[in-house]
């Protein structure tokens, strides 16, 4: 790792990079071109002071993670984020691939936290990578599920019939969209991932619904928005979810919620006790 080099070049990009190329306001006190140290690491989700000790040559070796958020928020080509991973002492050879499913310890403690709320956790391929009980308790038991089965793609598209295709979303189109854009925008990011390859050869000869809208180039992605979930032990239940990125892994948390004291939240209570008795928290390794 050349510090002194790396140094040069963060502070070197980071200049060229201006606060509307990002979103940022330019404010009236901004005495100097480019971002500031602070922004940089706003965007790139890590701490002011470890991006700063890296421009000033005296930070610790930086993981591929942060070196593939600093290239996200420096908005750098292809060419110089090859360079900003050498000056590092690292090698990007698995850009071409799909990151590990292995879930932090940060994300997991949150979906145990969350006791009132079913989450989940999915990739880019719309993986269900995991889940809390109530989560499950909602949907189903992903636990008795083989890998490969909790994948929302292949269980839309491949096998509608399993347990109602669309876990009975009454907005399923809106739903669907936006797992197919999920994976549109996976296979930009990871274009040689033979198993991201596999799961589209799979959808195209399968499901004529999925080629005409793979087709269709179509992309919609709603990260806040309200369904109605026909459960087929409690009713309707109208939640609102969000979906949240996970940094620097190309994951979502997706989060289901009610109003307290709403018959939704009622719901939920129920939910819960349905899934206490059998469903069970998951975070698989891979």
């Amino acid at each position: 790792m050349d510090k002194h080099a790396l140094a040069e070049f963060l502070r070197n990009r980071r200049e060229h990079v201006e606060p509307e190329d990002v979103g940022l306001p330019r404010g009236p006190r901004r005495r100097t071109p480019g971002l500031r140290r602070e922004e940089v690491a706003q965007l790139a989700h890590i701490s002011t002071d470890h991006y700063s000790r890296l421009e000033q040559a005296r930070g610790r070796h930086p993981s591929r993670a942060v070196l593939q958020a600093i290239a996200r928020a420096l908005r750098l080509s292809d060419q110089e984020r090859t360079h900003l991973f050498s000056l590092a002492g690292e090698v990007e050879d698995d850009r071409g691939r799909l990151p590990s499913r292995q879930v932090d310890d940060a994300t997991a403690a949150l979906l145990n936290r969350l006791t009132d709320t079913p989450a989940l956790v999915m990739d880019n391929t719309c993986q269900i990578i995991a889940w809390n009980p109530l989560a499950a308790a909602l949907f189903e038991d992903f636990s008795v599920l083989q890998s490969a089965d909790r994948n929302v793609l292949r269980r839309i598209f491949l096998h509608p019939d399993q347990g109602g295709g669309t876990y009975g979303i009454a907005d399923h189109e809106r739903f669907i969209l936006t797992t197919v854009s999920y994976l549109r925008m996976a296979t930009t990011r990871y274009p040689d991932d033979v198993e991201l390859r596999a799961l589209i050869a799979d959808l195209l000869a399968g499901s004529e619904a999925f080629e005409r809208l793979w087709t269709s180039l179509d992309i919609r992605v709603d990260h806040h928005a309200r369904q109605v979930f026909e459960h087929p032990q409690v009713g309707p239940i109208e939640l609102d979810y969000d979906i949240l990125s996970v940094p620097g892994r190309d994951q979502q948390v997706v989060l289901f919620t009610a109003e307290p004291d709403s018959p939704a939240f009622r719901d939920l209570q129920l939910l819960k006790v349905i899934g206490a008795i059998g469903a069970r928290p998951t975070v698989p390794s891979g």
